[in-house]
């Protein structure tokens, strides 16, 4: 299980490795994505709070990167945080996520990017629930559900 003293150490001392790295030309990711899924997941946009569906989903299945595919939330760690984006306790493997030091908008916080392909997915903070304490505040646009 992470811990938030797990992911400290990753974003001062250095990510776990990836099983795989897929890398596009920013113009190869505009021919996939939509332009407000390519604001968010390429250019570090965040979407309007409560505007999708996954934040009130809980149904079983597997939450993977929108740009590349890769497994990276099991829906069992989902939780509802009330704070209009989907939030998970742990990510599916230790190596799925990266996380970076986010120093924008006078804040410092933790970003969370996908580990195959550097799309970014939203922030994680200490405020989740036990055991991990962990919240992974993900845009819901960096997200596709894999019905279980």
């Amino acid at each position: 299980m992470i811990k938030w003293a797990d992911i400290i150490h990753f974003t001062n001392k250095g990510n776990p490795t990836p099983d795989k790295r897929v890398e596009k030309t920013p113009e190869e990711w505009k021919q996939i994505l939509t332009p407000e899924e390519f604001q968010v997941t390429r250019l570090k946009g965040t979407e309007r709070s409560f505007s999708s569906e996954l934040c009130s989903l809980f149904d079983p299945g597997i939450y993977e990167c929108k740009c590349c595919g890769t497994l990276l939330f099991d829906a069992s760690e989902k939780f509802e945080s009330g704070t209009g984006w989907p939030s998970f306790t742990q990510p599916l493997k230790e190596n799925a996520i990266a996380y970076n030091a986010d120093k924008s908008y006078g804040m410092i916080r933790v970003e969370v990017v996908c580990n195959t392909c550097d799309a970014h997915l939203g922030h994680v903070f200490p405020d989740g629930p036990e055991p991990s304490g962990l919240r992974y505040c993900i845009n819901a646009i960096s997200l596709s559900k894999i019905k279980e």
